[in-house]
């Protein structure tokens, strides 16, 4: 059971890079940092089609690494 939930995890791990890797920046340099921030707090997201994929995918891949983290850590106690 062990081995399986690092074989998937390692697996998760390679995706998870691979997805945010993908990924375009939000803002550039200095003047995006402070408006980029703004922008994002109130709510002006300009994500459509495949920026919307990636960002709801990588959500997903975190939930699920830490899930198999915890999960790893829960079976190597007992």
């Amino acid at each position: 059971m062990h081995t399986a939930l690092v074989v998937l995890l390692v697996i998760v791990c390679i995706l998870l890079i691979g997805v945010v890797l993908l990924q375009s920046g939000k803002s550039a340099g200095l003047s995006g940092s402070i408006a980029g921030g703004a922008e994002q707090l109130f709510g002006k997201q300009k994500a459509r089609g495949a920026e919307l994929w990636l960002h709801r995918f990588t959500i997903g891949l975190v939930v699920l690494f830490f899930i198999l983290t915890i999960a790893i850590g829960y079976f190597a106690n007992n």
